[in-house]
């Protein structure tokens, strides 16, 4: 009789265990479906198409380059001997950083002014005694040949001996220095890196929309990322006449740095253009990163019941970060402004702030 029970009881628990399993299989089953929804859709931002009235301002971002920048070399080859500054030091025009051995050069030029000396004293003899007849035309004019000659190997004598002063051709602050006391160096051996920050500058590029309102000599204003309350003073330089392989503009904008110099050459900046005159009647515009790409592919996601599609549109003028839209939009209409990359056409989409 005890065996019959521990029988029944076992295809019970059985039994049990197997609705039980089924049950689980349903709830994962419901589970995966909800999530499989959920990923249905891909969550963007989106921002409404306004009519207003925009300020002509835009802002164009770039890298500071130094004004001027020089790798210093040496003219002639010898022993390095001394030097004069270290990484860091702000140096002028013409002051002398390191000297190179000179020895041989400095007796070349005692020789040559030797020469030199010689020949100016028997150049003066000759012309007294042409003066009395002693000696003729033409003695007279070989000497005076020979003290020109003189004269020459003597100038290149001491252009030989300066040339082992390394002077210093531009201002700036000495970057990199590429030697030490008794390094051997070779003509057009690198010495000494210099940069001149207390100007920089910035190379951009614009489109046409925006080279158009854009003049050599405007001021702008210029912001530093990592100074977030400063701004600094800046000019256009130039302005270039003919668009790059991508139909862009190169301008360049220099900038005043500050008593500080608290920019530096490689920082990462803004330049932003302005105008004091503002659209007359309100246009219609969207953000700039609203487009896919690029601006000039004029190609911007709508959203419609939670569903985008893919709309071709007509560009105007580009206000930096607004874009007026000319035609495929109307005011009021949601456009997708972060997500992308992951849409296409009839993608379902999630919006999120």
């Amino acid at each position: 009789m005890k065996k019959i029970i521990y029988i029944v009881l076992a295809v019970a628990l059985v039994i049990l265990a197997g609705f039980q399993l089924m049950r689980n299989k349903e709830k994962t089953a419901r589970e995966t479906a909800i999530v499989a929804q959920e990923n249905a859709t891909v969550a963007v931002r989106v921002e409404k198409v306004k009519n207003e009235i925009v300020h002509p301002e835009y802002k164009v971002n770039g890298n500071f380059a130094p004004f001027q920048h020089l790798m210093l070399s040496s003219e002639r080859g010898g022993q390095v001997v001394q030097i004069l500054v270290k990484e860091g030091d702000e140096v002028k025009i013409g002051q002398t950083l390191a000297t190179i051995k000179a020895d041989l050069y400095s007796v070349e030029m005692q020789s040559a002014e030797a020469a030199y000396q010689t020949a100016l004293k028997d150049a003066q003899r000759f012309e007294n005694a042409f003066k009395t007849g002693g000696v003729t035309q033409q003695q007279l004019d070989q000497v005076k040949l020979q003290l020109q000659a003189a004269k020459a190997r003597l100038d290149q004598a001491k252009i030989t001996v300066g040339d082992s002063r390394i002077k210093a051709t531009i201002n700036g602050i000495v970057n990199k220095r590429h030697v030490e006391p008794g390094s051997i160096v070779g003509p057009g051996s690198p010495l000494f890196e210099i940069v001149n920050v207390s100007k920089l500058k910035m190379n951009l590029t614009v489109d046409e929309n925006q080279v158009a309102n854009i003049n050599k000599g405007d001021e702008v204003i210029v912001k530093a990322s990592v100074y977030a309350n400063k701004e600094f003073e800046g000019k256009v330089s130039f302005v270039a006449p003919l668009a790059d392989g991508s139909m862009n503009f190169p301008v360049e904008v220099e900038i005043v740095n500050n008593d500080n110099q608290d920019l530096r050459a490689g920082m990462y900046g803004s330049v932003i253009f302005q105008s004091q005159k503002a659209s007359e009647t309100p246009i219609l515009t969207v953000p700039r990163n609203a487009f896919v790409g690029s601006v000039s592919n004029n190609e911007i996601f709508v959203v419609k019941d939670s569903v985008v599609f893919l709309t071709k549109v007509s560009s105007g003028r580009n206000f930096g970060e607004k874009v007026e839209i000319l035609e495929g939009l109307k005011e009021g209409d949601v456009v997708v402004t972060s997500g992308q990359v992951n849409l296409f056409d009839g993608t379902a989409i999630n919006i999120v702030e």
